[in-house]
């Protein structure tokens, strides 16, 4: 057997022919085992290259010493890497290891998430879960809640009971974005929300036209969809066939708003001219070098994931007791894609 093959502890019993649970003691310094003997073990293990096997371990402690983040991808590389979530899980793990912990970050399809968190609350894979894009109706906060598994939501929802979260201020960015528009002179809104489930879209839709109600404006036309590049391609495309045709355009992500530049490139429009284009989270290196360069809110997500981070171990001490109701601002940066109204033509 050489050095560098790791062995488990198994192995390393079979190897010295004596008791695995005296290897353990021994390896754990445990006062009922002789010296000599503690010193054999260690000896056998530095030379066989044994390996301990740290879940177990944490099993028996009823720690693994990590916080999951359930974060939900399509079928699309589309979704993968983009700049919110790294600077998000870049938050979230800079906080977990001031705290001595790590992050776990469980991807998973739409369509198979509620089996996957209740896979990993079964078998505690992790001491806590956050949970991002948040529905309307979402079975998983109502299993976690159900199963008093500490965890934190990034968004409301109605399910889950009276639990932690933590959301992004729609209402404000909204609110904020109507007015602004408004105030060029835009009277004909298209929003290109998230898909129907989630309850940003929904949080986004009403605030918006709640802004534009106050000012006695048009409702705004709602198309929703994926809050991707190609979301964002086939939602503007719909609501430029509206008529009147929208003046302005509001994306719930940048990448929707990447998705309306290039829709209007191929109509023949001008962000910032003949439309105006304003995204509602988050701001990044993209918005800054698109031509225009993107009106946005800045959210600052790596902030927002040590928050996150920090109300998840807060939830290990008393799960669903301890509870946090944060509405996360957002700050608006002005650029160059929203300019004012121009007549239809």
């Amino acid at each position: 057997m050489t050095a560098n093959r790791t062995i488990g502890i198994r192995r390393l019993a079979a190897e010295l022919g004596i008791s695995i649970g005296t290897v353990s003691r021994a390896l754990n310094d445990r006062t009922d085992v002789n010296s000599q003997t503690r010193a054999r073990v260690r000896e056998a293990a530095e030379r066989l290259g044994y390996v301990a096997n740290h879940s177990g371990r944490s099993l028996r402690q009823g720690s693994t010493g990590t916080v999951g983040v359930l974060w939900r991808v399509s079928e699309s590389l589309e979704t993968h890497g983009d700049p919110f979530s790294v600077a998000l899980f870049d938050g979230m793990q800079t906080e977990l290891a001031a705290q001595g912990r790590d992050l776990v970050l469980l991807m998973t399809q739409p369509h198979e998430q509620l089996d996957r968190v209740r896979r990993v609350v079964e078998r505690r894979m992790v001491d806590a879960l956050i949970l991002p894009w948040t529905e309307i109706d979402d079975p998983r906060l109502d299993h976690v809640a159900a199963q008093r598994f500490p965890f934190v939501a990034l968004g409301r929802s109605r399910s889950g009971g009276d639990h932690a979260w933590i959301d992004l201020d729609f209402e404000t960015a909204g609110r904020t974005t109507i007015e602004r528009l408004a105030g060029l002179g835009h009277r004909h809104i298209g929003l290109m929300a998230s898909s129907r489930e989630l309850m940003q879209g929904a949080v986004l839709t009403e605030a918006c036209q709640a802004a534009l109600a106050a000012l006695g404006l048009p409702p705004a036309a709602v198309v929703p969809d994926s809050l991707t590049e190609a979301g964002g391609y086939l939602a503007s495309a719909a609501l430029m066939e509206r008529h009147p045709r929208p003046t302005a355009l509001i994306a719930n992500s940048e990448r929707m708003a990447v998705g309306a530049y290039r829709l209007a490139a191929e109509r023949g429009f001008v962000v910032g001219q003949d439309v105006a284009v304003i995204a509602i989270a988050s701001d990044n290196a993209l918005c800054r070098y698109l031509s225009p360069s993107l009106t946005c809110f800045d959210p600052a997500p790596f902030s927002l994931g040590r928050r996150l981070a920090e109300v998840a171990l807060d939830q290990l001490v008393a799960p669903l007791t301890r509870k946090t109701e944060q509405l996360w601002p957002m700050r608006l940066i002005e650029r160059e894609s929203d300019g004012a109204a121009r007549p239809n033509v």
